[in-house]
């Protein structure tokens, strides 16, 4: 290394007021649109920010085809964008991503990769940058004859194209663009030494940090880098970066950087959500951090394991929420909850503004598996890319009896898992890339498998990605068109599960979507037309308590926070159901001494007692909103913008309706905070976000089929509560099983006289030998559906035979069989409660020791409510010690051997009489 080089470079472009802040889009997945991106530079100019780089992964023309130039249709569009950008005060930096099969010592490619930044510059473009991450770092024969590394390769076309274009503003992406792929570290690195030495000195050079997703940046790790690099680098921010986890959108604030960092740095590009209306605070706190010199946290020391904000959730003894913004902050100093605030009231008059949709529904993201293996940490908040199962071992079919301490084993049960890494390690395929440039509000999917017309080339390749951000969901190397080989997969999205009969079934590559969707991820053609009940196309008339509020906002960017932290209220509803679950034995050891109370009469108004069922009614109240926020969102005018978060708001209050039925039915461990909020993993190790911590304190594995729901296609405010059976539900329920097996009978004079007679054979035995195993679902109207379950089968039949058949037979007399007549529907019924004998096989007894029966009515077209009723069931009969549960079903009825199928459930084998199959899933 040269001797001249400084330990502490000035910064002066920051001197000079010429530091670099804006949006990098740099994700794989849809790319924005036209429309969407002028937008943007509307919103960087309001904001006094500068600069905008264009580099979507998966883009037609940045990075599979780099070397195709573009179509006139292309260039009006992209002229258009720089022109817009020009106008605003915006930088438009346009930049290509050769690294996938550029052959560096080759005049061809080089003077491809000329040809097209000429082209570019040619729109109006002004300033440029190459990129080079995400791509193996290895040079081809050819390269290796002619370069001393791979370092030197990339240096010789970044300084010949950078002069060729009569060096404008230029950047440069390394390959080891972070300190953890700096090999062997960031000093030592010959790739890093070698860049700062040879690249030419105007280029600026892009870092995210110590990691790919970095939860800190210090002062000290930059002051490394810039030594190393003999400049200041500029920021590729992947802070708020979503690409890898189609579970997560990040809502919270730009934090984790102090703005200390400013003055030593050239510059900070974020790269945000794929969602582009979910970017709002992500952008805008950025600008006001930008606009600081001054840390104003609580805690000036940004090294502590655990953030300022977070310290004073998890210390609160209540679970409740502090507020940790100092009153007496000013201007000039940044406090990332203080800039929550105000990004919050700007962003609120978004959500009125009025914008159509095109399109249905659809995640932005990519659907891949994980490429390689990652450390897999134990936590309660992983929905990890490696799938667990969780295994229970039982010596006996019988079910242990219900004692106080089971309750309390929840804390437990989702601690047991092994590694099923076999179906998850494999290849990614390159799916489908799209064009962003032929249209003002839509992206078009190109065929990946078309030939490029520039090249052509028989070269066949295989290697293997990382499969990580910046690549978590990547073009695999070696993908671009001047290479033939393809890996597949068929991607593991949810098979679409009507309840109302249908039998749609599906599987897609990672860009695929259910068929009557697109067959992609990108934006639709059509734009959509949302109808009401009433069929009119126009939504309903807001009221006042439809508009969306401060606090609305405040939770849903709490429940959707940060990479490495939850919000406040997210993490309230994290303590406050643990507490309760863990708690649990408190209010099971109340209701048996109800049941006694010569024992105790005062036992139920215990001090802890007293305590659970308050805390129950705060995780209720949270509950409810988090229902009207979800309400409110489905009513907004900007359509576009609750394309974007409704998949996320939706699973999200699906998940916390659960754990609430959950706590309601309970009324009748700190280890994964280190590692979370450590920034030592990368974030995709935790998959899921604060909807799978929220899971994984089910006791039900989070990572199972029964947590991946599809979204509807178009939003709807209809909202389905599951909770615990009431008596007060009896005639509901048998009007349920009534309405849906109407259809399975010839006529209905088995209802005609008596109504309840199909009701007394499929759920009366339950809702009155079991109820405790009884969970209802009800929308705004009332019930729609019901799962009930015994705990023991084996006892269940017993109890069927000596207090329920009697009572029937005595209300049904055995019908007399005529010669030569066939009986009714209505009397093969009957007859059933004089000749029932519960003979079920061993096997399923051994395995399965539960029993249960679901029904829903076709009315209800949310294809996640069969599966959370479900969910909640079998989480009640986990925490009672059952590891099994099986249905019997008619074997002639193939709609509800289908039903139970797209729960999971797998036919076992035929019962003793041939009329009877049974289903059933282990958990």
């Amino acid at each position: 290394m040269a001797d001249n080089k400084s330990t502490a470079i000035d910064n002066l472009h920051t001197k000079n007021g010429n530091f670099i802040c804006g949006v990098v889009e740099g994700f794989y997945g849809r790319p924005w649109t036209t429309e969407q991106r002028k937008d943007l530079f509307q919103k960087l100019k309001k904001w006094g920010m500068d600069s905008y780089l264009y580099a979507p992964k998966d883009d037609y023309k940045h990075r599979a085809y780099w070397r195709e130039l573009y179509t006139v249709e292309e260039a009006e569009h992209l002229t258009g964008l720089i022109s817009s950008a020009r106008d605003h005060g915006i930088t438009f930096y346009y930049a290509l991503s050769p690294g996938l099969d550029i052959t560096y010592s080759s005049a061809k490619e080089v003077a491809a990769l000329k040809r097209k930044l000429e082209q570019v510059s040619q729109f109006g473009c002004a300033a440029f940058a190459l990129l080079f991450d995400d791509i193996e770092p290895e040079m081809c024969e050819a390269d290796k004859e002619v370069f001393q590394s791979f370092a030197h390769a990339q240096v010789s076309v970044s300084n010949e194209v950078f002069q060729h274009l009569g060096q404008p503003r230029f950047m440069l992406c390394p390959t080891q663009y972070c300190a953890a792929r700096a090999t062997p570290n960031v000093q030592n690195s010959e790739y890093l030494n070698t860049l700062g030495s040879k690249l030419a000195p105007e280029i600026d050079i892009m870092w995210t940090g110590p990691k790919v997703i970095s939860r800190l940046l210090t002062v000290e790790s930059i002051e490394e880098i810039t030594d190393v690099l003999r400049r200041p680098p500029v920021i590729w921010d992947n802070l708020h970066a979503n690409d890898y986890d189609q579970k997560r959108v990040f809502l919270g604030p730009y934090s984790g950087r102090s703005p200390d960092l400013i003055p030593k740095l050239r510059g900070v590009l974020t790269n945000p959500n794929c969602e582009y209306g979910a970017n709002f605070v992500a952008i805008h706190t950025l600008a006001q951090w930008s606009r600081c010199n001054v840390d104003g946290k609580r805690d000036p020391s940004i090294n502590d394991s655990v953030s300022a904000d977070i310290k004073l959730e998890t210390e609160t003894e209540d679970g409740g929420i502090g507020e940790d913004v100092p009153s007496t902050l000013s201007p000039n100093m940044y406090h990332p909850r203080r800039a929550l605030r105000n990004a919050i009231n700007e962003w609120l008059e978004e959500f009125s503004r009025p914008k159509a949709v095109w399109g249905p529904i659809a995640k932005p993201q990519q659907l891949v598996a994980a490429a390689v293996p990652v450390p897999i940490i134990p936590s309660v908040n992983t929905c990890m890319s490696v799938t667990t199962t969780t295994t229970t071992s039982c010596s006996s079919g019988s079910i242990p009896v219900v004692n106080s301490n089971q309750l309390q084993a929840l804390a437990e049960v989702c601690s047991s898992v092994t590694s099923n890494n076999t179906d998850s390690l494999i290849q990614p395929s390159p799916g489908a890339v799209m064009n962003s440039l032929v249209s003002e509000t839509k992206v078009i999917c190109n065929d990946s498998t078309k030939s490029s017309p520039l090249v052509s080339s028989g070269i066949t390749t295989t290697s293997t990605s990382t499969g990580e951000p910046m690549d978590c969901n990547p073009t695999p190397p070696h993908s671009s068109p001047t290479h033939t080989a393809k890996s597949s997969l068929e991607g593991g999205e949810d098979i679409s599960m009507a309840e109302t009969g249908s039998s749609t079934t599906g599987t897609g590559t990672s860009m695929q979507v259910e068929p009557v969707q697109p067959t992609n991820n990108c934006s639709s053609s059509t734009m959509i037309v949302e109808c009401t009940n009433d069929g009119s196309t126009s939504l309903p008339e807001r009221t006042g308590k439809d508009q969306l509020t401060h606090e609305d906002l405040a939770l849903l960017c709490d429940l959707f926070y940060l990479p490495f932290e939850h919000g406040g209220q997210g993490l309230q509803l994290l303590h406050e159901f643990n507490w309760l679950k863990s708690n649990a034995h408190l209010v099971t050891h109340a209701n048996c001494l109800k049941k006694n109370a010569a024992e105790d009469k005062e036992a139920p108004n215990k001090p802890e007692v007293v305590e659970w069922m308050e805390r129950a009614v705060r995780l209720e109240d949270m509950s409810c909103a988090l229902n009207n926020l979800f309400r409110r969102l489905t009513f907004c005018a900007n359509r576009e913008l609750l394309y974007d978060l409704y998949p996320y708001v939706w699973d999200m209050r699906g998940v916390v309706s659960l754990l609430n039925s959950y706590v309601k039915w309970l009324g009748f461990s700190k280890g994964w905070k280190e590692t979370f909020m450590s920034g030592e993993q990368e974030p995709w190790v935790f998959r899921g976000g604060l909807t799978a911590d929220l899971q994984r304190l089910l006791p039900v594995d989070s990572g199972n089929d029964l947590f991946i729901y599809k979204p509807p296609d178009v939003p709807s405010s209809k909202i389905y509560t599951i909770r615990p059976y009431l008596a007060a539900d009896e005639s509901h329920v048998y009007d349920i099983c009534r309405r849906t097996c109407m259809d399975g009978m010839d006529g209905t004079d088995c209802f005609r006289d008596d109504p309840d007679l199909v009701g007394n054979k499929l759920v009366g035995g339950f809702l009155s030998l079991t109820p405790e195993f009884c969970f209802v679902v009800e929308d705004d109207i009332g019930l729609v559906g019901y799962a009930l379950a015994a705990l023991d089968a084996k006892q269940f039949h017993k109890k069927l035979e000596i207090a329920w058949l009697p009572e029937m037979c005595r209300k049904y007399p055995q019908p007399e069989k005529r010669t030569g007549e066939t009986l009714s529907s209505a009397e093969e019924l009957k007859m059933w409660f004089h000749t029932y004998k519960g003979e079920v096989p061993e096997s399923i007894h051994n395995q399965h020791p539960s029993i249960m029966c679901c029904s829903l009515l076709t009315s209800v077209f949310d294809q996640s409510v069969a599966k959370r009723l479900v969910t909640c069931l079998l989480a009640a009969l986990r925490a009672n010690g059952s590891f099994g549960v099986y249905v019997p079903v008619n074997s002639k009825d193939r709609y509800m051997i289908e039903f139970y199928g797209k729960l999971g459930f797998l036919e076992l084998c035929p019962g003793i009489s041939p009329d009877t199959v049974y289903v059933g899933r282990a958990f």
